[in-house]
């Protein structure tokens, strides 16, 4: 079996489960080793494919939106719940957070914030476990990606984080260019 047709069978049986699978039952369901999965994943979601890391396993998300767009943003700790309340209450949702390294490269994390409930959540396990948030690894500054129904709502994200000054432009030495053009004319 070459590495499409497995990466093929490994969505069909994320497909067909409601419930998380571990990369442990992939591996075994496709006669590799975990590692080989934590790869096809990775190559899954770099072509677009959203799949969710739970604790229990991967979930292919099913019901992905329409648009989706990637932020660069900057702001202090004690910002972190306004940051993510304000893309939620405009209807978006917060996939992962991701920083660029210049010695480890980009380091990513999934989120899946959907709700301020999700937002609470998230910032109790911070608040209460002996990790930081990603951003402070880059001095703050960090990358969101946030899908929404469609554009015009990311582009009214995008514009209450400028206001609100969290959007962060790019610098020189980062790969790619993750700035919407339109939002600095």
């Amino acid at each position: 079996m070459t590495g499409e047709q497995r990466r093929k069978q490994l969505l069909e049986l994320l497909a067909g489960s409601e419930r998380p699978v571990s990369g442990t039952a992939l591996a075994k369901r496709l006669g590799v080793s975990r590692q080989v999965i934590v790869q096809d994943i990775a190559l899954l979601r770099a072509n677009g494919t959203e799949i969710f890391s739970a604790s229990r396993g991967y979930l292919l998300v099913q019901d992905k939106p329409d648009a989706s767009r990637i932020l660069k943003v900057f702001h202090s700790d004690a910002q972190t719940e306004e940051e993510l309340n304000l893309i939620v209450d405009m209807g978006g949702r917060v996939r992962d957070v991701f920083i660029y390294h210049k010695v480890y490269g980009v380091v990513r994390a999934d989120m899946n914030i959907r709700s301020r409930r999700d937002v609470s959540r998230f910032l109790e396990t911070i608040v209460s476990g002996k990790s930081s948030l990603l951003k402070n690894v880059t001095a703050g500054y960090h990358y969101h990606t946030v899908l929404a129904e469609d554009e015009p709502t990311l582009d009214m994200i995008q514009e209450q984080l400028w206001k609100k000054g969290m959007l962060a432009r790019l610098q020189d030495y980062e790969p790619v260019d993750f700035w919407n053009k339109s939002a600095q004319e």
